[in-house]
């Protein structure tokens, strides 16, 4: 039988026919495959956008994280044992709201790292210093710091000066030899600092903070244990016109993460710590740096800071 479909009826939203002709469903069925031939490579099409859109989601994402990483180039990997290393970078405006001192304040600015100023094995016996005086005290976060010029020594939450605090303690915690030790590491590091910046070594002056750190991956207790923010050693302390670090453990083997990382525009720059190298740089804002949480294990350092203002100058420590 033949069922006819009534003209002019038009099927809205929401409509569905309740009777069709067998011919007309013949018919229907023909326009869909028709269509579906005709939109077969639009949807191809939508396809291969969806999937390319993924794919660049996902890459960016991943460059994303890199860059939140922060490192990009290592200037200095563990493994390397490096005779001199020094690269030139332009001089910020940070000194220009300073005094300045000719033949002193940075002209030429940038960084350098060395295996050749401090051995080793001089490493370790600093490192010794290191445990020993921290030994007193310590923080209750991740980073702790020891001074021995101020006598600044971590202890929970807060400060103490360990000569007061000690007293006669302290014949039994150093030596002589120790302080010789520091004394002489200094004085190497700043006549290397001299000689890479083409000044002289008598126009540097040691300034405070100088100072210990011992950083593990404890949990931060206070503003101070938050190290690993980014930050300009000129702004956080004005009389810094160069800035060194004496590394005093492994990465990889003492510690890991804990790599000092300068941030550069575009592409930044990580030197990996190992006993005995040392890492120095001009102390403006051409040398915006962080450092890196430490995952695991221990990372032991010793930061010494010159500047050019003798005003600003302190003594080597000395046993009380």
């Amino acid at each position: 039988m033949h069922v006819g479909v009534q003209k002019g009826v038009s099927w809205g939203a929401g409509s569905s026919p309740l009777v069709l002709t067998c011919g007309c469903d013949r018919s229907l069925r023909s326009a869909k495959k028709s269509r579906a031939r005709q939109d077969w490579p639009w949807r191809w099409l939508k396809a291969a956008l969806l999937v390319s859109l993924v794919v660049a989601g996902g890459f960016l994402s991943w460059r994303c994280l890199q860059n939140e990483d922060g490192v990009t180039e290592v200037l200095a990997r563990h493994g390397d044992n490096l005779r001199d290393t020094f690269i030139e970078v332009p001089c910020s405006e940070d000194y220009d709201s300073h005094k300045r001192f000719e033949g002193c304040t940075p002209r030429k600015c940038g960084r350098g790292v060395t295996d050749a100023v401090i051995t080793r094995e001089e490493a370790e016996r600093i490192r010794r210093i290191a445990e020993r005086g921290l030994s007193l005290g310590g923080s209750d976060g991740g980073a702790s710091i020891l001074d021995l010029h101020s006598g600044a020594l971590s202890l929970g939450k807060h400060f103490v000066n360990l000569y007061r605090y000690f007293g006669d303690k302290i014949q039994d915690i150093f030596t002589e030899e120790d302080f010789a030790l520091y004394r002489d590491v200094r004085q190497r590091i700043q006549q290397r600092i001299a000689q890479a910046f083409g000044i002289s070594a008598a126009s540097l002056y040691l300034t405070k903070p100088t100072f210990f750190s011992r950083i593990n991956n404890t949990g931060a207790k206070t503003t101070h244990d938050e190290y690993w923010h980014p930050h300009v050693d000129k702004v956080t302390y004005g009389s810094f016109d160069y800035t060194s670090l004496l590394y005093l453990s492994d990465y990889t083997e003492d510690f890991g993460g804990g790599r000092f990382v300068f941030m550069d525009a575009g592409s930044n720059k990580t030197i990996e710590p190992r006993a005995g190298r040392v890492s120095f740089f001009t102390s403006g804002s051409e040398n915006l740096h962080r450092v890196e949480k430490v995952q695991w294990g221990t990372r032991y350092a010793v930061t010494i800071s010159f500047t050019c203002n003798p005003d600003h100058g302190i003594g080597d420590p000395v046993l009380k």
